[in-house]
């Protein structure tokens, strides 16, 4: 019989019940015993929806309150020097490396954090040194596997992979140069047999090993790694499922199809051609293949159909006892469920599936596979048929005026009018800032009232205009608060804002949106992607309102606040008909109509945020060049229609440059903010590497922490930044936007930072 898994599922809560207990842990609301009934009820629910929906290898050890690859540390007793004997129990010593922690006489800073490959997710790095001292301090992939089984259900256990786990983390400060993670594998090997024997004492028949960096080119020099490691842990672990997702194995396969593993699970959805090859590599040996044949990253739903005929060639050729149906990754990049979704039309819904709707999904197809001759099973597959066809013929059609427009686009239109070297003499005489502009990045605390207000527009208890005097006058408070503070370049604030990509989104045709459709991009932030359906395009101005009301009241100069066209589509879930490139041009062109009317509306600058342009880096090398060269002629086509007096910022976070370097500087803004204030400002000797010319500004503190930064803090790290970069191209600001942090937060970390810029102001004069 072909059986039916899922690699792992999402753990918010159907209704958000874990980040709503967790930052009421935060707060002091409630016990940590509060917290982990909170995180056992949901996992409970987790679980039983799914043997519900018939799936046969349910997945364990995957929740997490905060990161899975936190988890994942924590246990391992990978916990940098700084958090430790700071009397904190070992929850509070969890949750100060995700978010760092400033109370009753602890100030320690959150650890790093970047994507989890290409998606919006984002994980804390490990980080090692010489001195890391592996142990078991808990072994959460047992203690999961044992409530379940309390509960009647048996599951697979889900663990990080030894090799994936070094290879995603860093040398810490203290590490000697040249220290490489991966040189400590021979220690660490040891506590993952202690856990894996553990585990197969305790009666678990198989264990998911999670190894992710196998998709990477820079896993083909690992070989002797995996070998070393899989030959130890084999004999006395339970059966190992070999796990890969997000991208093809490609020359890896070569060593993975030899090492001493029971199963090899294979992501099909983002790399179908994959399979054949997989199957060959396979073929002569005792593997069970694993085919992720149900997206884990989109909504859309399968197409039973063709999912079925590449299920049928790894059936015909190893036999139905080694294959197994699945998700293709972990379901937690997608919504729990469209049962909550109240206000999508019937034939909307009928286009989509999210966990549990994908949980069933893989039921359907493994019985299929199976050879079933249930009606109900029969009878799914041909309802499936009919829905796949009624998107297709949605898919036909097509708004002609934007095809047109997107072909006519010329390469003119790419370009700025003047050089950069022009353009800053013309901004210099335009907006006349001083040495060290400071700024933010453009949020603003987005406190329960305002939520509230919006929530009441919503519902329709407010009218239109009382809505819009509300955020006049939040406008009007965050410009004034800036004035009072002394930052430069000014922002509104954005308290119309319910997201950075929602918000657009909802304001373009093309789109659809779901009320609880929640995913988790790091700790307790959840987004809701909007859907892209159709073709997109701009039925008129978006945020020109709110910008210019802000510059109204007041003399400073006022920075409008866009959301880049690659963002947009990253940040969303796109359509699967077309292809990404066309989507993200149509949004460009969108995104150039608002530029060019913020200009004429009076507004000196405008930052249009690509945080997502780095994610969307295609996993392989050898698929990068065509990605960056429409990603990048995307954002120029949204910025380069205007003056040269005009400023354009953009903000990218979380990325590794190195690699892209010319595809950043290609985009040509005036100026870029960039994360650095946990990056050890690695970062920008990549900008110095590259004679980095236009203006930058690095984040000087971590907005993703409530901590609240020094002013001499801040003063060391602007010492740091200005002995890599000139003076003259330096912008001050934090990492990214103020959203999420409260108000005396923000007011003392600004107060700080202007305090900061001023002194430098002196000391560089």
């Amino acid at each position: 019989m072909v059986a039916s898994a899922v690699l792992g599922f999402p753990r918010i809560g159907a209704n958000r019940e874990v980040k709503k207990a967790v930052e009421a842990y935060w707060a002091g609301k409630i016990t940590a015993d509060q917290l982990t009934q909170v995180a056992a009820d949901v996992k409970k629910s987790n679980w039983t929806s799914l043997k519900a929906r018939g799936v046969d290898y349910i997945p364990s050890g995957e929740f997490s309150l905060y990161d899975h690859v936190l988890d994942h540390s924590a246990a391992f007793n990978v916990i940098p020097k700084r958090y430790v004997g700071q009397g904190l129990s070992p929850l509070d010593v969890y949750f100060a490396m995700g978010r760092g922690r400033q109370a009753n006489g602890v100030d320690v800073p959150a650890s790093e954090m970047k994507k989890w490959f290409d998606s919006n997710y984002h994980f804390v790095v490990p980080e090692f040194s010489e001195d890391t001292d592996f142990k078991l301090n808990f072994n959460k992939a047992i203690e999961e596997y044992k409530e379940a089984h309390a509960l009647g259900i048996a599951t697979r256990p889900v663990v990080l992979g030894p090799v994936s786990f070094l290879a995603l983390g860093k040398a810490s400060k203290d590490a000697k140069p040249g220290f490489q993670p991966l040189s400590l594998l021979p220690n660490l090997l040891p506590v993952y047999k202690q856990l894996l024997a553990d585990l197969k004492a305790a009666g678990a028949d198989w264990v998911q090993l999670d190894e992710p960096i196998l998709v990477l080119d820079k896993a083909a020099a690992y070989e002797k790694e995996y070998t070393i490691a899989y030959t130890e842990l084999s004999p006395v672990a339970p059966k190992i499922l070999l796990t890969t997702y997000f991208g093809r194995l490609d020359s890896n396969l070569n060593y993975v199809a030899k090492l001493p593993i029971a199963g090899l699970h294979v992501d099909l959805d983002r790399a179908p051609g994959q399979l054949d090859e997989v199957i060959v590599a396979v073929k002569q040996t005792t593997i069970v293949l694993s085919l992720g044949l149900v997206s884990g990253r989109n909504i859309w739903k399968t197409d039973l159909q063709a999912s079925i005929k590449l299920g049928q060639k790894a059936v015909d050729a190893l036999g139905q006892d080694r294959v197994i149906v699945a998700t293709s990754s972990s379901l937690l990049h997608t919504p729990v469920t469209l049962a909550s979704e109240k206000q999508l039309t019937a034939s909307q819904k009928d286009w989509f599936s999210f966990a549990r709707e994908k949980a069933e999904e893989v039921s359907i197809l493994a019985r299929v596979l199976s050879g079933s001759q249930d009606p109900t099973i029969s009878a799914a597959v041909k309802t499936n048929e009919e829905s796949i066809a009624k998107r297709r013929e949605f898919e036909r059609t097509s708004d002609d005026a934007v095809r047109k427009r997107v072909a006519a686009i010329t390469p003119d239109m790419l370009e700025r009018k003047s050089p950069f070297a022009v353009r800053k003499e013309v901004q210099k005489k335009h907006i006349e800032l001083p040495k060290f502009p400071t700024t933010t990045i453009g949020s603003f605390p987005q406190t329960k009232e305002i939520r509230a207000a919006r929530a009441k527009y919503t519902k329709g208890e407010i009218t239109e205009a009382e809505y819009e005097d509300f955020l006049k006058k939040e406008i009007e408070s965050v410009v004034r608060f800036q004035e009072t503070v002394g930052l430069d370049l000014l922002v509104h604030g954005e308290p119309e804002r319910n997201d950075m990509v929602q918000y657009f989104g909802e304001q373009l045709n093309g789109f659809v949106f779901t009320q609880n459709g929640w995913v988790q991009s790091y700790g307790s932030r959840y987004v809701r992607p909007p859907i892209i359906v159709s073709d997109v395009s701009r039925p008129g101005p978006i945020t020109v309102k709110w910008s210019s009301y802000a510059q109204s009241v007041t003399k400073y100069p006022m920075k409008g606040m866009l959301t880049g066209p690659v963002t947009i589509l990253n940040w969303s879930f796109p359509r699967a008909d077309v292809s990404r490139e066309l989507q993200s041009k149509q949004l460009a062109l969108a995104l150039r109509d608002e530029v060019i009317d913020l200009e004429k509306a009076g507004i000196h600058a405008v930052q249009v945020d690509e945080p997502a342009i780095r994610e969307g880096l295609p996993l392989r090398r050898v698929d990068w060049d065509g990605y960056l060269k429409w990603a990048v002629d995307s954002f120029k086509l949204a910025t380069a229609g205007v003056s040269d007096a005009l400023q354009t910022h953009s903000h990218f976070c979380y990325s590794d440059f190195d690699d892209i370097f010319p595809s950043i500087q290609r985009l040509d803004a005036d100026v870029i903010s960039i994360e650095a204030s946990k990056s050890d400002m690695k970062l920008l000797t990549t900008f110095k590497h590259y004679g980095y010319a236009n203006q930058i500004g690095p984040g000087v503190y971590d907005i993703h922490s409530p901590r609240v930064p020094g002013d001499q803090e801040i003063r060391d790290r602007l010492k740091a930044m200005l002995e890599i970069l000139p003076d003259s191209l330096l912008f001050i600001n934090p990492d990214c936007g103020l959203k999420t942090r409260g108000w005396k937060e923000t007011e003392a970390s600004l107060k700080n930072l202007v305090s900061a810029a001023r002194w430098a102001r002196q000391q560089y004069a």
